[in-house]
């Protein structure tokens, strides 16, 4: 491929605005404060369009290493720019994710964060990573990709999104709270916004379910316990259709599925009971009360595998094991829950944490903000969601100051970020440009659910605090027989 030819036609094309930009190979003597471009390459069309690609190393402090790679289109750039995030300690760059939007026409780029590797290891005694992971990173990667932008088209991006989910969907927050002017508009799905809390609900949930070996629920007895959530509690929403529009609504109680005689595959010893009961709690301190992190939610038991599988939730037990207690042989089964919480706010003392309400600056430039969550969610609880979008809320006026700019959308059945019982396949991304470029906010996301490669049911997903509400008539697999009100 002559790939500079090529780039002098999209130049024309694309007229006067952009004449002064440079070649692929041009931008390896580019030079940009604290970092260095390592690599640039002219790839060619294959699953992807043509693209520039710009791999670039930043050391915003002496003990960083954040390894980016910025995706140029060569052709059909829509103007526009896209970063994408990472989930759990991220440590790698998210190609995939980064496919996705050259193929949509954007300028995109991912960071590992500034470290290699999906373990939290890298933060033992290494404080200045720890804040490149938590947000420093992102922002860092924002700057340089849109000066790479800009010396390779000759024009800035006319308009920048964030797409990411779980730790991307905190990594977007962290962009909105932290730098208000990196992003027109953000996507933040499952945001692990209150990490330190989540950390500590997943060790109460580990030593629930090894109080002892009696309390252990092994992962076959979890369809027992969905299936009895959902006899009880389907019908509530006026549906029975094997998901829980809001599944607060449902008090399910385990003894339910309690075995009568001696424990069997098809029920729940005694021990079994108190540890569901346990997960389905919320974590509150033992000596003051406080609310520290929203339960488990009735529906999400067939992802319990998570959180209450053999070990503790890896991520949670590295965040212990080496940036709270700095101890690799620390064990979870020590944790108490009144003074170590403590213990763990002081040390993030809002570092990786992403709780700051005031998006004023945010929404004061016109920046958007779509969240969304599952309400089936087996690893980051659904209501924390819901907790911080209150927050917001309550420290910006109420709903009718707020909706303009931020809509969350939680999703019936969903699972993290992707996955389970609802219609978890929807373009949150469209209908944030839809908002951003036509000033459309979204009243509802037409959401789809695919079984055997085949769409069976759609459902609107509905702005918080609304809910996908039967119509009485039509099939219930058909989103035109739903409409979005508040319960």
């Amino acid at each position: 491929m002559n790939f500079a030819l090529l780039r002098g036609f999209v130049l024309l094309a694309l007229g006067p605005a952009i004449a002064a930009a440079g070649t692929c190979e041009s931008l390896t003597s580019l030079s940009l404060p604290n970092a260095t471009i390592t690599s640039v390459k002219a790839e060619a069309a294959g699953e992807s369009p043509a693209f520039c690609r710009v791999a670039l190393t930043i050391k915003p402090s002496s003990d960083s290493d954040v390894k980016v790679e910025i995706w140029l289109p060569a052709a059909g750039w829509n103007q526009k720019y896209e970063a994408v995030g990472n989930g759990g300690w991220a440590g790698s760059i998210n190609y995939a994710a980064m496919e996705e939007a050259v193929r949509q026409g954007y300028a995109t780029s991912s960071t590992d964060t500034g470290h290699s590797g999906a373990g939290g290891n890298f933060a033992f005694h290494h404080p200045e990573k720890v804040i490149d992971y938590a947000y420093r990173s992102e922002h860092e990667m924002v700057l340089k990709s849109k000066a790479v932008i800009q010396a390779f088209y000759g024009s800035a991006p006319r308009l920048s999104y964030f797409n990411g989910c779980s730790s991307g969907g905190k990594q977007g927050l962290d962009e909105a709270q932290r730098y208000p002017g990196d992003f027109d508009g953000i996507v933040a799905g499952a945001p692990a916004v209150n990490w330190t809390g989540r950390a500590a609900q997943s060790i109460w949930v580990a030593q629930a379910v090894h109080k002892d070996e009696a309390s252990y629920i092994p992962p076959a007895k979890y369809p027992v316990i969905h299936k009895a959530v959902l006899e009880a509690c389907d019908a509530l929403d006026g549906v029975k259709d094997g998901v829980l529009e809001d599944p607060r609504l449902c008090k399910f109680d385990p003894k339910v599925v309690e075995c009568k005689g001696g424990d069997a595959s098809s029920c729940l010893n005694a021990p079994q009971v108190e540890a569901a009961r346990k997960i389905y709690t919320p974590l509150t301190n033992p000596r003051t009360q406080r609310l520290i992190f929203p339960a488990q939610e009735r529906g999400s038991e067939m992802g319990w595998q998570n959180l209450a599988g053999p070990q503790p939730l890896g991520i949670s037990n590295d965040y212990f094991k080496y940036v709270v207690f700095e101890d690799p042989s620390w064990d979870y089964r020590t944790f108490n829950f009144d003074t170590d919480v403590a213990r763990t706010e002081k040390v993030d003392n809002g570092t990786i944490n992403a709780m700051n309400p005031n998006l004023q600056p945010f929404f004061q430039h016109g920046g958007k903000l779509l969240q969304y969550h599952g309400w089936g969610d087996q690893q980051i609880s659904p209501g924390s969601s819901v907790l911080y979008y209150n927050s917001v809320l309550e420290a910006l006026g109420g709903a009718s100051k707020v909706s303009g700019s931020y809509r969350l959308f939680m999703v019936p059945g969903m699972g993290h970020c992707r996955g389970g019982d609802g219609t978890d396949t929807f373009d949150a991304m469209k209908a944030l440009e839809q908002w951003v470029e036509q000033g459309s906010a979204p009243e509802k996301i037409i959401a789809s659910r695919v079984r055997n490669g085949a769409v069976d049911r759609t459902r609107p997903l509905c702005p918080y605090p609304q809910v996908a509400s039967y119509t009485g008539s039509g099939s219930t697999d058909d989103a035109a027989n739903f409409v979005c009100k508040v319960p």
